[in-house]
């Protein structure tokens, strides 16, 4: 059986994340959607609300685990019995930075591979900060996430900003 981590924040979920989880589910016999916590970063959405968004949005997908990690990610692998980690590409400086990390991994654990799927090109300039700054101001983000995770960011923005 072939399995994957797919790590990111997940802060929110996008529609490039659930499009690279669908496709990574047709590659690999499980994906895990690993939500990582950074101490050092300050998401807008706690891991369980994340949880909860990638449960709902994946449920039709039979194969698809979702999990959260601290620490380093090959650690994580190997604590779930696999050494592949799935990323999405979207641009070339995407792949300088996943080329870096990949490499990093592959010296820390010499047996991690990590397997790059190009981003559909509807999502291709997709990115979270971006969809969290469009919305600070006001935007219209439902052509880039779930309606009912668009309505949640609208609240949680405006609860920041009061």
């Amino acid at each position: 059986m072939t399995k994957a981590v797919y790590p990111g924040t997940f802060d929110p979920l996008t529609f490039g994340h659930l499009d690279l989880i669908e496709r990574g589910c047709k590659v690999f016999d499980e994906v895990v959607v690993a939500i990582g916590v950074n101490p050092a970063k300050s998401p807008l959405f706690s891991v369980e609300e994340r949880q909860q968004m990638i449960a709902n949005h994946t449920q039709h997908l039979k194969n698809v685990k979702i999990d959260r990690f601290e620490g380093l990610l090959v650690d994580y692998l190997h604590g779930k019995g696999t050494n592949i980690i799935l990323r999405g590409i979207r641009t070339v400086s995407d792949f300088e930075y996943e080329f870096q990390m990949a490499l990093t991994n592959r010296t820390v654990r010499k047996d991690v591979e990590t397997v790059f799927i190009m981003t559909s090109e509807k999502y291709s300039f997709l990115n979270s900060s971006l969809i969290k700054e469009a919305a600070g101001l006001g935007g219209d983000v439902s052509a880039f996430i779930p309606s009912d995770i668009g309505k949640l960011l609208k609240e949680r923005l405006q609860q920041k900003q009061v």
